[in-house]
């Protein structure tokens, strides 16, 4: 039955990408236009933008995005919101989950590419691991964004898992910044986005459903910086728990 599916999936992956380069490029002279109304206000209105791109992306492609909150979410206050990184499906969640402001820290890597590339720059705080005053420059804009209540969306584990496990070991980043700020953590799981699009292959695309779950949040009232340790170790392990809860069997099938 996999052998007769594979062509339909292979059909099914270029009709979605051939929408999500359409839909980029219906979208982007509202970008361009956004970006000349400065970082604050024309970051914001591209996230709306892209939400609407993103809802439309997924109504033609046949995939039911829904939010699940496990305790009540404060969208009025700024966090440094942290997820699980899996698969490329991992980009879309973000801006169609997110109902406030935000900025999400992505890879320099990523401007390469056409029309997306330009999107994708206007749109997140950029970061250069291999560059010292790159890394400096994205923290600095973090702590900026921050101060102006636009809450922060970073992956800790840095890459895709490949690993097998729930997760990989997270990078201190996000939880340096959070205690040097006095910003809250909100862990997020992204459960269904490797069915949707499996990090080996770009052409096992499917429809089905993209469930984000918001986890209780993480106060870091009154942290030093040599608690970093303990706050990445308490979030890593809620998460891990909350993938194991909610994905079980399924995640040793990835």
């Amino acid at each position: 039955m996999k052998l007769l599916l594979r062509p339909l999936q292979f059909i099914y992956s270029i009709y979605g990408f051939l929408w999500f380069v359409v839909i980029m490029l219906v979208i982007l002279p509202f970008v361009i236009a956004a970006s000349f109304f400065g970082s604050e206000k024309g970051g914001n209105f591209i996230y709306k933008v892209l939400k609407v791109w993103g809802f439309t992306w997924y109504a033609l492609i046949g995939i039911r995005h829904k939010n699940i909150y496990e305790v009540p979410h404060d969208i009025n206050r700024p966090y440094i919101f942290v997820a699980n990184h899996i698969s490329f499906m991992d980009i879309p969640p973000i801006v169609v989950s997110m109902n406030q402001p935000v900025r999400v820290l992505g890879k320099y890597e990523m401007v390469s590419y056409p029309v997306f590339g330009y999107i994708y720059k206007c749109a997140v705080i950029l970061v250069d691991r291999r560059d010292a005053e790159r890394r400096a420059q994205s923290v600095r804009e973090m702590k900026a964004a921050l101060q102006k209540h636009i809450s922060i969306f970073i992956f800790p584990e840095g890459t895709f898992n490949e690993t097998g496990a729930p997760l990989k070991e997270f990078f201190d980043g996000a939880f340096r910044i959070a205690i040097e700020t006095q910003t809250p953590i909100k862990p997020i799981l992204f459960l269904d986005t490797v069915d949707r699009l499996h990090y080996r292959n770009i052409f096992t695309l499917s429809p089905g459903p993209c469930r984000v779950v918001f986890m209780e949040e993480v106060p870091v009232d009154d942290l030093q910086i040599h608690n970093v340790a303990m706050l990445k170790e308490r979030v890593h392990k809620m998460m891990e728990e909350g993938l194991l809860r909610y994905r079980g069997q399924k995640l040793k099938e990835t």
